[in-house]
């Protein structure tokens, strides 16, 4: 169970992370922007996997993460941004952001983006599985019902048995693992590591595994492909640097149910994009899914005296 005391002090170590202010209305506002910004990178990734392999989409966008926080990191003002308390949780925590990165890709090149999109929003059931593991939290009952909800919401929206089934579908549920397990390797750095040695060791940590990866799937992209590759990158980047702000201003358990909005940006994007239009049990299963991640999000909030879950909106690409 994590402790209700504050971590010890850490000779050498990063300073703990500021508590934040009491502002919900400017939390919200800049968790709906990201979503915004997050479901754009959605659309163009989607669009770029159709023509290159998803490690090398995927080795683009971390690629630009790197570029974009390389002089924050060098600034003066940022310290050492690599000097973590806990740099194995951090590499883990990037391995988690990596796999989750190249799996939702993966399953975007064969899903509707709206599929794909609402079945990755399984996280925070898996969050729950994974902290009763290795946070060895106690869960009660209506949060196993929310969890068993949200389990039934993707099963109606992949339909496994029928016609509408396709195998590709297990790619944002294996996302959604990865990313939950990267919200749970946060908890164990919240309030230890400051958020940019976090955002660094992501960038750093993912973009060395895949350049190691992407020499066996690659196809030398085209200008156009290279300028929508920047595009995802920094979509991406700028709706988790938004995120990251957001969470100066209000709980996580007051913003995560705000982050639901990027599924309605993804399916507009998807018609307007794609021409794609998802039928009724893609819109029901959602439905589901969603219900269930804003109740376990108002569960979160009760637990006072636990540490908040930074319950970030899905990175997909």
């Amino acid at each position: 169970m994590t402790s209700h005391f504050p971590p010890p002090k850490i000779v050498g170590a990063p300073a703990p992370l500021h508590r934040h202010t009491d502002r919900p209305f400017r939390g919200i506002t800049m968790i709906i922007a990201s979503t915004l910004f997050l479901a754009a990178s959605d659309a163009m990734a989607k669009y770029l996997a159709r023509s290159l392999p998803a490690p090398e989409v995927t080795w683009i966008r971390f690629l630009v993460f790197v570029l974009i926080m390389l002089p924050i990191v060098l600034a003066p003002s940022a310290g050492n941004p690599m000097r973590s308390a806990r740099p194995l949780v951090q590499v883990w925590r990037g391995l988690a952001l990596l796999s989750s990165s190249i799996f939702f890709i993966t399953g975007l090149s064969y899903l509707p983006i709206a599929e794909a999109a609402a079945t990755a929003f399984i996280a925070p059931v898996f969050v729950t599985g994974l902290s009763i593991l290795f946070l060895r939290e106690k869960v009660g009952m209506r949060r196993w019902i929310a969890t068993t909800l949200g389990l039934i919401g993707v099963l109606v929206v992949v339909r496994p048995g029928t016609s509408a089934f396709h195998p590709a579908a297990v790619f944002p549920i294996l996302s959604a693992l990865g990313w939950a397990a990267a919200l749970v390797l946060t908890r164990k750095i919240t309030g230890v590591d400051r958020a940019i040695t976090t955002m660094a060791f992501s960038a750093v940590t993912g973009f060395l595994v895949i350049s190691v990866i992407v020499p066996f799937y690659w196809v030398t992209p085209s200008w156009p492909q290279i300028l929508l590759g920047v595009g995802i990158g920094v979509s991406s980047t700028l709706g988790h640097w938004i995120v990251v702000l957001a969470f100066r201003y209000a709980d996580a358990s007051v913003l995560a149910p705000f982050s639901y909005v990027q599924p309605v940006w993804v399916t507009l994007l998807g018609f307007v994009v794609f021409g794609e239009v998802p039928d009724v049990w893609t819109f029901v299963g959602a439905a589901i899914i969603i219900s269930s991640g804003v109740y376990t999000a108002h569960r979160e909030r009760l637990r006072r005296l636990r540490p908040a879950l930074p319950a970030e909106p899905y990175p997909s690409a």
